[in-house]
């Protein structure tokens, strides 16, 4: 990400991947944007030596501020937080309300059942081909990059790209 020129934008954890991740990018002298809640502040897991600390009062707040923030999306590895971000962008990239690429990283066929399932909604027409364009999928994080990077609508040095686990 840093030698792409991206500034991550995410939930400003300071624990987990996603913390490990933004320490990587920071170490490597790259911008590093968290948006987080009162709530989590107060549990203690927000990063305290990001670039810039977002505080939502809401966890849809939260959502909107990351993606106001971005001009992409990538999925890495992870749970429930991470699906409900990833599906709420693409949502809302399906009814033109964001207008930016959503990629799902694909480490180890760790998404390999939901790309299956999606395909299921597809063939089964409750999931329209177009709009399970909208997600690209890739095993790597250079290929994902580069992919959405295709789709990029700003120029190279203005992306910012939100990232979930």
């Amino acid at each position: 990400m840093v030698e792409r020129g991206i500034t991550l934008v995410y939930g400003g954890s300071k624990v987990g991947l996603m913390g490990k991740l933004a320490d990587r990018v920071m170490t490597k002298g790259g911008d590093v944007i968290g948006v987080t809640t009162q709530h989590l502040m107060s549990h203690e897991v927000a990063h305290s030596g990001l670039t810039t600390l977002h505080v939502a009062d809401t966890m849809h707040e939260r959502k909107a501020k990351m993606l106001e923030l971005s001009s992409a999306v990538v999925a890495l590895p992870g749970g429930f937080g991470t699906l409900d971000e990833l599906f709420e962008a693409l949502t809302l990239a399906q009814l033109r309300r964001y207008q930016a690429p959503c990629g799902l990283l694909n480490t180890d066929h760790y998404y390999d059942q939901l790309i299956i399932f999606l395909r299921h909604a597809e063939q089964q027409g409750l999931l329209a081909a177009q709009n399970l364009a909208l997600l690209e999928v890739a095993e790597t994080p250079e290929t994902l990059l580069d992919r959405l990077e295709l789709y990029a609508q700003k120029p190279a040095d203005d992306k910012i790209y939100f990232v979930t686990n």
